[in-house]
C-alpha cells in the first residue's frame, strides 16, 4: 500500500513537472512571437490608425456600427502588415542585434526560431494584412504597402546602417498608420489626415533621438550611425528641440476639432518644449534624455486619444 502510494505520488509529481515545463515552453513561445512582431510597436500604431479611422467616420458622417466591418478589416490589416514588417526587420538585423542590450534577447538572436520561418511569417502577414486592407479601399492598401517599403527597404535595409538621417527616413513608416485609417473610410485624403501624418512624422525624431542618447554606446558598438553616435549629445539635443518647435504650429491645421483640442495640443507642445529647455543645461544628459523619452510616449498617447474624445463632447 505504501509502495503504491509512493508510485502514485511520483507519477503525480512527474506529471506536474511535465505540465510546468509545457506551460513554460508555451509561455516562452508566445513571448518569442510577441518579440518577433514587436507587439509594442503594433499596439502604439493601432492607436494612431484608429484615430485616423475614427476621425474619417466623424467628418464624413459615416456611422460607427454600420461600418464595423471596415473598422475590423482596417485594424486587423494594419496590425498584420506592421507585425510582418517588424518580423522582417528582426530577420535582417539579427547580425547586429546581439551587440545591443535591448535586442540581444530577441529569438532571432538567441536561435530559438529558424530565420527562414521568420521571413516567411513576415511575408505572410504582409500579404494577409494587405488583403484585409483591400477589403476597405485600394488607397488604404497602397498606403500600407508604402509603409512596409519605407520601413523594410528605405529604413532597415538602407538608411539605418548608412545615414545619420536614418531616424528621419524611418519616420515615414511611423507616420503612415493614421493615413491608412482615414483612407479605409475616405480614399480622398483630407487635410486632417495629412495633419495626423505630419504630427507623427515630427514626433518621431525627438522620441527616437532621446532613446538613442540613452543607448548611444550600444548603437556605437553595433556601428549604427545614429545622430548622438556621429555628432554627439550637443547636436542631438539641438535637433530634439528643433523638431519639438516644428510640432508647435501643426495643431493649427486641426481647427475643425475645436478649441478644446487646440488647447490640449498647445499645452502638450509647450510642456514638451519647457521640459526640454528646463533640462537643456543639465549636466546629466542621460537623465534629460530619459525624461524627454518618457514625455514623448505620454505626448503621443494623450494627443491621439484627445482627438477621439473631443469628437464625443
Amino acid at each position: 500500500m505504501a509502495n503504491t502510494r509512493a508510485v502514485t505520488e511520483a507519477e503525480t509529481l512527474a506529471n506536474s513537472e511535465h505540465s510546468l515545463d509545457t506551460n513554460l515552453h508555451e509561455t516562452s513561445a508566445w513571448k518569442d512571437f510577441l518579440a518577433l512582431i514587436k507587439v509594442g510597436i503594433v499596439n502604439s500604431n493601432l492607436i494612431t490608425t484608429f484615430t485616423g479611422l475614427w476621425l474619417a467616420l466623424h467628418f464624413t458622417g459615416a456611422g460607427f456600427l454600420t461600418n464595423i466591418d471596415t473598422i475590423l478589416f482596417t485594424l486587423i490589416g494594419s496590425s498584420l502588415i506592421i507585425a510582418g514588417s517588424c518580423s522582417i526587420n528582426n530577420y535582417i538585423d539579427r547580425d547586429i542585434d546581439h551587440l545591443m542590450e535591448r535586442t540581444k534577447g530577441r529569438p532571432t538572436v538567441t536561435g530559438k526560431v529558424n530565420p527562414q520561418k521568420v521571413i516567411l511569417m513576415g511575408l505572410l502577414f504582409i500579404v494577409l494584412g494587405t488583403t484585409f486592407l483591400l477589403l476597405t479601399t485600394l488607397t488604404a492598401a497602397i498606403i500600407g504597402l508604402i509603409g512596409v517599403f519605407s520601413y523594410v527597404v528605405l529604413y532597415t535595409m538602407w538608411s539605418k546602417r548608412k545615414l545619420v538621417s536614418n531616424t528621419i527616413v524611418g519616420s515615414i513608416s511611423g507616420a503612415v498608420p493614421p493615413l491608412i485609417g482615414w483612407a479605409a473610410v475616405d480614399a480622398n485624403l483630407d487635410l486632417i489626415a495629412w495633419s495626423l501624418f505630419l504630427i507623427m512624422f515630427a514626433w518621431q525624431p525627438p522620441h527616437f533621438y532621446a532613446l538613442a542618447m540613452r543607448r548611444v554606446e550600444e548603437y556605437r558598438a553595433a556601428r549604427i550611425p545614429m545622430l548622438p553616435v556621429v555628432k554627439g549629445f550637443k547636436a542631438t539635443k539641438r535637433s530634439i528641440m528643433l523638431w519639438i518647435v516644428a510640432l508647435l504650429p501643426i495643431p493649427l491645421l486641426l481647427t475643425d476639432l475645436g478649441y478644446t483640442f487646440l488647447i490640449i495640443a498647445t499645452v502638450l507642445n509647450i510642456g514638451w518644449l519647457g521640459l526640454g529647455i528646463y533640462g537643456y543645461k543639465s549636466q546629466d544628459d542621460l537623465k534629460w534624455a530619459k525624461q524627454m523619452f518618457v514625455y514623448s510616449l505620454q505626448y503621443m498617447t494623450i494627443m491621439f486619444v484627445a482627438m477621439v474624445i473631443v469628437t464625443l463632447l
